[in-house]
């Protein structure tokens, strides 16, 4: 076989490849997006930017520990809002739970929740009304 009936075989199969790879694409059912409403998230982003840095600001970000099966969050101020879990590895798993304060303190019970990384992204409203956003990464026993 000579050099040229190689390269026009290796041209073939590398076409060959990338027809394959552009067919797979385009039969995958989704995208590997973390949430589906990405593009109504994206236009309320600057929305969320103030929040996440009026935390810093106002010396505001919660507090996490755990102790036990409880995952403790302690705020400066009585507070009510919404904690979302996210566990990168399986989406199945993520939680959302609703809170209201005491003694500037919420306690989640985590006995039912899978061991690992979480992601907890945690909004809130303090007494006088400001809002707040905060991230931040916990790793469950």
């Amino acid at each position: 076989m000579n050099w040229g009936t190689k390269l026009i075989i290796g041209m073939l199969l590398f076409m060959s490849f990338i027809v394959v790879l552009g067919v797979l694409m385009f039969r995958s059912e989704t995208d590997a997006l973390v949430e589906k409403d990405y593009y109504e998230k994206g236009l309320k982003y600057d929305e969320d930017y103030v929040r996440k840095v009026r935390v810093e600001t106002d010396h505001a970000k919660p507090s996490i520990s755990l102790r036990d099966k409880t995952l403790s969050i302690t705020f400066h101020t009585e507070s009510t809002g919404n904690v979302k879990m996210m566990r990168s590895a399986n989406k199945e798993l993520d939680r959302q739970v609703n809170f209201h304060t005491t003694n500037k303190n919420f306690n989640l019970d985590i006995s039912g929740f899978a061991g690992g990384p979480w992601k907890l992204l945690i909004s809130w409203q303090n007494e006088d009304g400001t809002r707040y956003l905060s991230e931040q990464e916990v790793i469950l026993p």
